[in-house]
């Protein structure tokens, strides 16, 4: 342990998600490596086979934090931050649902049909890309990038529609 452990820091501090401890992902290569021991052919040098185990731990890691991010208030800017708030006054106020809805409805008019039929079944049906795919007779992957643009569309009318809302209320 001690004649690894400068080699483990290291390999942990460059590849280290910026949210994870080092001293957290340190333990997991030592119980990564200490549940492995039988893994080890002993062909190779013992640094190689652990700085594989370290670097693929960080990998995993960061993999997950990408999967599931976790948003910290320092993580916005002063207008995100502004957005976020307001957002959150408005769930407080327990606004009238139907409200909401004709603001997605009418949001979802504005796009092309087949866009919204992907936003509805993807978003509103929650159904998954395979079985959207499967209704539609598109590829899987022309449904994710179809999906994509539509969410972006519905977020540059959204922008859109932001200011004729104030004014509104």
């Amino acid at each position: 342990m001690e004649r690894l452990y400068p080699l483990i820091a290291k390999l942990v501090r460059a590849h280290r998600p910026r949210r994870t401890s080092e001293q957290d992902l340190i333990q997991t290569v030592y119980m990564k490596i200490f549940s492995r021991l039988d893994q080890y052919s002993g062909l190779v040098p013992i640094e190689h086979w652990v700085s594989r185990i370290a670097i693929n731990t960080c990998l995993n890691q960061l993999d997950s934090e990408r999967i599931r991010p976790e948003w910290r208030w320092s993580d916005f800017s002063e207008e995100e931050q502004h957005a976020l708030e307001c957002a959150a006054a408005v769930e407080e106020r327990d606004i009238d649902g139907s409200m909401a809805a004709e603001v997605v409805d009418r949001l979802l008019e504005m796009l092309q049909p087949a866009d919204r039929l992907v936003i509805q079944l993807l978003h509103l049906e929650e159904k998954s890309i395979n079985e959207i795919a499967r209704i539609t007779g598109w590829s899987v992957a022309m449904v994710k990038v179809r999906a994509f643009r539509a969410r972006k569309k519905l977020k540059k009318h959204l922008r859109d529609l932001e200011p004729a809302m104030k004014f509104a209320a």
